[in-house]
């Protein structure tokens, strides 16, 4: 029988949680201003989307080198080096909107995206020596804590303002002061308490098979390609949908109050229960906590498309968006960590992380063209094809692993 470390393996979700608080701080304090500063250095408000758009490109770009780095030499230089980048971008960020130079603030915005880029990695680094049978749960309980920075960051522009005002920096930047000081602590603590390094350990660890199909079977292949699927698709649905519902929200009368609250009770469905869907992808499978995050998907399209006139009915649908897209990306994720063993899992991880971002910027992208198109109901009809695909391929590939 293997012997897992727990005493390894509890020091190491602990830190990365407390990686992931304060670099979530640093996220939301500054991308809930982004749009308002692209529109402003722009002067344009067709830049408004450039913050989250920017952001999701940069964290996709540096997937793939952060888990290379991390394969040559550890979860804990790459997560470091990670959160000074993000910490650079705020500072990027800042400058340019100083200098009132649109160009640089694009590319602080990138940078920013750095910092998403870490907290995905965090999450596939608390099942570096996670039992199998807790990886669901490890890895959700990381996920979890983006909640408080994701809660608490937005809150924080009252005192950025305040700071703005003692250093004399531009108005609204004052946030960006919080996220480089946010960042930088979450690099000292990955530089300092992350040791030992999770990955290190696991190399010292026998390589286990993968529970699902026998390794270099077309089944462990083709259910490979579904996790990576289901991750991307999840985030196209979520990505398309939330970032029109502003806009749809606005044209039918609501105040910025009401899509602020909407928008935040969706956060919190993305992360307030991950460990509950963590637990389930323990105990009742990766496939059917998958099932459960797209039939949660089915309910908020069904609530979206029906009822997106009434404000109230928008907001049940969004929390239900963001509950299908947490159980979900927990059940897929969980599901590639099963998969790929030894240093192929590291390198597998990053190419999820990659396309899974790439994918969410392109439904945003898309978001827009369709919204015109065909209204908000339509917007949500036309992710729901996306849904049926990913239930009917979960299903096929939930009776071939059965069969097996």
């Amino acid at each position: 029988m293997t012997e897992f470390p727990a005493g390894v393996q509890a020091r190491t979700v602990r830190v990365l949680v407390a990686g992931q608080v304060l670099a979530g701080l640093g996220q939301g304090a500054t991308l809930s201003i982004g749009a308002v500063l692209a529109s402003q250095v722009s002067g344009s408000e067709a830049w408004a989307g450039a913050a989250a758009t920017l952001s999701t490109l940069g964290s996709a770009a540096v997937a793939i080198p952060l888990a290379r780095l991390a394969q040559r030499f550890g979860r804990r230089p790459a997560l470091t080096i990670g959160a000074l980048t993000a910490a650079i971008g705020s500072i990027v960020t800042l400058v340019a909107t100083g200098l009132g130079w649109f160009p640089l603030l694009l590319a602080g915005f990138a940078l920013l995206g750095v910092g998403a880029a870490v907290g995905l990695q965090a999450r596939f680094a608390a099942t570096d020596v996670a039992e199998p049978s807790r990886r669901g749960r490890d890895l959700s309980i990381v996920v979890w804590s983006t909640t408080v920075g994701a809660i608490v960051g937005p809150n924080l522009f009252e005192p950025g303002v305040a700071l703005a005002d003692l250093f004399h920096l531009p108005a609204l930047t004052g946030s960006f002061v919080i996220a480089v000081a946010a960042q930088l602590l979450a690099a000292a603590v990955y530089l300092v308490a992350l040791r030992p390094d999770p990955l290190t350990v696991s190399r010292s660890m026998p390589v286990l098979p993968p529970p699902v199909a026998e390794p270099g079977t077309v089944s462990r292949q083709s259910t490979l390609v579904f996790a990576i699927a289901a991750l991307a698709i999840s985030h196209v649905v979520m990505v398309s949908v939330m970032s029109m519902t502003p806009v749809h929200l606005i044209a039918q009368g609501a105040s910025l109050t009401i899509v602020g609250f909407t928008i935040s009770l969706h956060v919190a469905g993305m992360f307030g229960l991950s460990p509950l869907f963590g637990w389930a992808s323990d105990r009742l499978g990766r496939i059917a906590t998958i099932l459960m995050g797209q039939l949660l998907f089915v309910v908020a399209i069904l609530v979206l498309a029906l009822g997106g006139g009434n404000n109230a009915a928008v907001t049940v649908g969004l929390v239900l968006l963001g509950l299908g897209w947490s159980a979900s990306t927990i059940g897929a994720s969980a599901l590639v960590s099963d998969l790929v063993t030894g240093a192929a899992r590291v390198r597998m991880q990053g190419r999820s992380d990659m396309i899974m971002n790439f994918a969410g910027a392109g439904g945003g992208a898309l978001a827009g063209p369709v919204l015109a198109l065909v209204g908000y109901a339509g917007l949500a009809w036309a992710v729901g094809v996306l849904v049926i695909g990913v239930i009917l391929a979960a299903s096929l590939v939930g009776r071939r692993l059965r069969v097996a």
